[in-house]
């Protein structure tokens, strides 16, 4: 695996997608992939200063941005991560089979503060998976090698399903599967295969103090199992973290203050998050 130098910096509006014209994702049919000419995010700021700490959002909410250097200096991924105190929020998953929408969409249906792309889904708008909205469930479990986002009254988590396999009979408000488990519970490396695919990622994940966070990756530079080892050499003190649909379905949204990474295929589910 190639050796990746870090260097942490801010970037203060939205993240310029790359490549502006993506091809399709390797991990779902290529028919999924048409690109949204329409979507534009933001311009990233000229001025970016060293990484020192988090930066508020809104109480309970902070983003980082961590650019990753490659051996000749070029910026070679710029790692979106936002990090939420679950007691602060209220979290969700929406979903409309074979009906997809845009993040923007989304955002404007659900009234969330911020909207991120969900799990796989088929060339029907179907998503994959075991899916449970507003307490109804649909579609079917994945194993072991699997995990799930799973919110109960209690609140949000990230589970791998090898060690807590989905269970028909708990009370769960929401929940969507995807696979595979990027880092094992207590920290640990989740994902040891290299394929050689590198593509855009999307990621939620659990600290060792029960915030979730989302991890964005929208150059296209991780293989999965590089961006499990660099999860897990990380500061960010993960406990487990599930990889999300990447490739063109891969963007996030904050309503505000705005700040975009352009998903670039319409998306029948996403991950919902509101303030209490």
């Amino acid at each position: 695996m190639p050796m990746i130098g870090l260097v942490m910096l801010w970037g203060c509006t939205a993240v310029t997608p790359w490549p502006p014209t993506p091809g399709p994702s390797a991990t779902r049919p290529a028919s999924q992939a048409t690109a949204l000419p329409s979507l534009v995010s933001l311009p990233l700021t000229p001025t970016l200063l060293p990484d020192t700490s988090w930066q508020m959002v809104q109480p309970g909410l902070e983003r980082r941005v961590i650019r990753l250097m490659a051996a000749d200096g070029q910026v070679q991924e710029e790692v979106s991560i936002f990090r939420l105190e679950p007691a602060l929020y209220d979290f969700g998953i929406a979903y409309h089979p074979g009906q997809p929408q845009t993040l923007r969409e989304w955002q404007a249906e659900t009234g969330a503060l911020l909207v991120v792309n969900g799990g796989f889904f088929t060339e029907t708008f179907v998503a994959t998976g075991r899916t449970v909205v507003a307490g109804q469930a649909s579609g079917t479990s994945y194993d072991h090698f699997a995990g799930m986002f799973a919110v109960t009254h209690a609140g949000p988590e990230v589970r791998w399903l090898g060690a807590r396999p989905y269970d028909p009979d708990e009370p769960l408000l929401y929940a969507l599967q995807s696979f595979p488990v990027l880092v094992k519970p207590g920290g640990y490396l989740g994902y040891p295969v290299e394929d050689g695919d590198k593509n855009r990622r999307t990621v939620v994940g659990q600290d060792a103090d029960g915030r979730i966070l989302f991890i964005i990756a929208p150059w296209g530079s991780f293989t999965l199992h590089e961006l499990g080892v660099w999860l897990t050499q990380s500061d960010l003190n993960l406990d487990v973290a599930l990889n999300l649909d990447g490739g063109t379905s891969t963007g996030l949204l904050v309503a505000a203050p705005e700040y975009t990474i352009p998903a670039f295929t319409r998306l029948p589910i996403v991950i919902t998050v509101s303030a209490k």
